[in-house]
């Protein structure tokens, strides 16, 4: 699970229901991008708006449409442990690879209580779990000392989403960490330097609209080529700003519509984004030319054939 994973959306129809053909579609157009794994029922899903039994559904759908291509990772996550231990014994992950779990929100536990949390996750889980750290969403940091403590003290507990954008405890995390833990970055716009410290990867937004952009500049960066992956990421730096202008994943969804591969629709309390944010954006997409790409060579999927969107 190095490289890329892309935190998928849920498209929705004019109803508001799951629109399983367009997330079929999303999901030939990330993949047939170069990116290397999946991530479903991430925040980016907009998974408190949908019910247990729509969150089923996408589970069994990315997995088949994935179809052992590619690993599939799954978010269960929650501020009640039990309830989210319940939901890992329930949901149907006999064809995931991983579980992504984002530390409580609103609860603010202390740094024991998440250890804890993570600890009986991680000890219940079918599965090996990733901590995602993001506590502008939370409202609590998961610091350095409580990650390394439940990287070296928790068998199950396997890697690390980090989007806490404090590059310091990146680097205590990256230099402590046991070798096989996996620390993966979670902010698009602070990916390259995060990779330049030593991350084995990003679990992205960007990649859903711009998937062959940001899977090369991450593969540069593996690769320990950083001019060319700065000469990606310089091209992508004004598209991140318009995918998190407002919120997540109203300027990633509207991306998505505007390159034809779903309707732009979100559910509440979430809206679409604002007209004149949306036309700038529309204009970046119109002069990056995203909508044709090019399979880089290095990419496990698709070699060398060429996608364009409907």
């Amino acid at each position: 699970m190095r490289g890329t994973g892309v935190a998928l959306v849920t498209p929705f129809t004019s109803g508001y229901d799951i629109d399983f053909p367009a997330l079929g579609r999303l999901i030939d157009f990330v993949l047939q991008g170069g990116v290397d794994y999946l991530v479903t029922l991430g925040t980016t899903g907009e998974t408190p708006t949908l019910t247990k039994e729509e969150k089923t559904a996408l589970i069994h759908f990315t997995c088949e449409k994935a179809d052992g291509r590619v690993p599939v990772v799954v978010g269960i996550g929650g501020n009640n442990t039990q309830e989210v231990i319940r939901d890992l014994e329930h949901f149907p992950l006999d064809q995931a690879t991983a579980i992504l779990s984002a530390s409580p929100a609103y609860s603010k536990p202390s740094q024991e209580g998440l250890f804890r949390h993570f600890q009986s996750l991680a000890d219940a889980s079918p599965l090996p779990v990733l901590l995602y750290n993001v506590p502008s969403r939370t409202g609590r940091n998961v610091n350095a000392e409580t990650i390394l403590r439940l990287a070296h003290e928790v068998k199950n507990l396997a890697g690390l989403k980090e989007a806490g954008g404090d590059l310091a405890q990146c680097m205590t995390i990256l230099r402590d960490r046991p070798q096989d833990f996996l620390v993966s970055s979670g902010d698009d716009a602070l990916a390259l330097p995060q990779l330049a410290c030593g991350m084995d990867g990003v679990i992205s937004v960007a990649a859903n609209c711009f998937p062959y952009h940001f899977s090369e500049m991450v593969r540069h960066c593996l690769h320990g080529d950083f001019p060319a992956a700065k000469k990606w990421n310089d091209s992508l730096i004004e598209g991140y700003e318009y995918l998190f202008c407002e919120n997540n994943p109203a300027g990633v969804k509207a991306a998505l519509a505007e390159l034809g591969l779903i309707s732009n629709y979100l559910r509440l309390p979430l809206v679409p984004l604002s007209p004149g944010h949306a036309s700038k954006l529309a204009k970046y997409l119109s002069e990056g030319d995203f909508h044709k790409q090019t399979i880089s060579p290095k990419s496990r999927h698709s070699a060398g054939r060429n996608f364009q969107t409907r």
